[in-house]
């Protein structure tokens, strides 16, 4: 039972050290191996009951094989959703070099704001991944990568301005100035009149009803409301940069309007120039409307 519970919070892999740790001895766990019931992945990593079966056992059985790894690079950023990866190997990152078949091991001492947890997976918060693409990605790939960040809203304890300050001579470094430079002159450049004059624009454009542009709500100023659809539409200039303060801000606000009883969605410049017409259908059926081209 306690191994089942054990398999069970870690994507059915377990260590030899942590069943000892609940009371098997080693000819336990050596039978066990013998019948099948754990089966090897790493030295002393075993999958319980039946092979590897997802992504997340593969990329948890790596980290644990190797004490003090956490996800990285190319597999944190699958886990996290940035950017998806056919390597078959899993890239870890720990302080010293362990080597292992199919892990790819990067050795740096990770500050403890550069790493988070993920389904229960040590792994580099999205700042940190970004930092380390950035190093092995092509420019393009990275603005991707940067792009994907954005439209998730993956936000991090620290900010990659200051990720990139803490580490200027870090491989990669300049790469990821340069990326964050050519996003805030897409972002940051446009003023909150010429997004929302834009937004009035796309509602037009795609025969949506009018919303109230401004309208007080509470001790709030939503950016757009349909108060008899109860949904409101915030528009986000730059976001994966803001401070953790204005972060956490915009998660109190959200909050807030959710208790009154309205839906939050909120919409950056560059998903409103990409994916005009997957948001036009997405905000047409929150508001019981199919959006289409409003005829000329």
């Amino acid at each position: 039972m306690a191994v089942a519970e054990l398999a069970a919070r870690q994507h059915g892999v377990v260590t030899r050290a942590q069943l000892l740790e609940i009371g098997l001895g080693y000819r336990a766990i050596d039978d066990r191996i013998a019948r099948g019931l754990l089966h090897s992945i790493h030295r002393g990593v075993y999958a319980v009951g039946h092979r590897l079966r997802t992504a997340e056992a593969t990329w948890l059985a790596a980290v644990l094989a190797c004490p003090g790894a956490v996800l990285s690079h190319r597999s944190a950023a699958a886990l996290c959703g940035i950017r998806d990866t056919t390597r078959a190997g899993t890239e870890i990152t720990l302080p010293r070099l362990c080597r292992r078949p199919r892990i790819q091991s990067h050795r740096a001492v990770l500050a403890p704001d550069e790493v988070t947890a993920e389904r229960g997976i040590p792994v580099t918060n999205p700042a940190r991944t970004l930092l380390d693409l950035a190093a092995i990605l092509t420019p393009q790939q990275l603005a991707h990568a940067l792009n994907e960040a954005e439209i998730r809203r993956l936000a991090s304890p620290l900010p990659l301005d200051a990720l990139v300050a803490r580490h200027p001579g870090r491989r990669g470094t300049q790469s990821l100035k340069r990326a964050l430079e050519r996003q805030r002159e897409i972002g940051e450049t446009i003023t909150k009149s010429q997004f929302e004059a834009r937004f009035r624009a796309f509602i037009d454009d795609h025969a949506l009803s009018r919303p109230q542009m401004n309208a007080p709500l509470g001790r709030y100023t939503p950016d757009a409301v349909w108060p008899a659809a109860r949904l409101v539409v915030e528009l986000d200039s730059y976001g994966i940069h803001t401070t953790r303060q204005a972060f956490e801000s915009d998660r109190e606000r959200d909050r807030t309007l959710q208790l009154m009883g309205y839906r939050v969605v909120r919409i950056t410049w560059r998903q409103l120039q990409a994916e005009p017409h997957a948001i036009a259908q997405q905000l047409g059926s929150l508001l019981g409307a199919t959006a289409g081209p409003r005829p000329r």
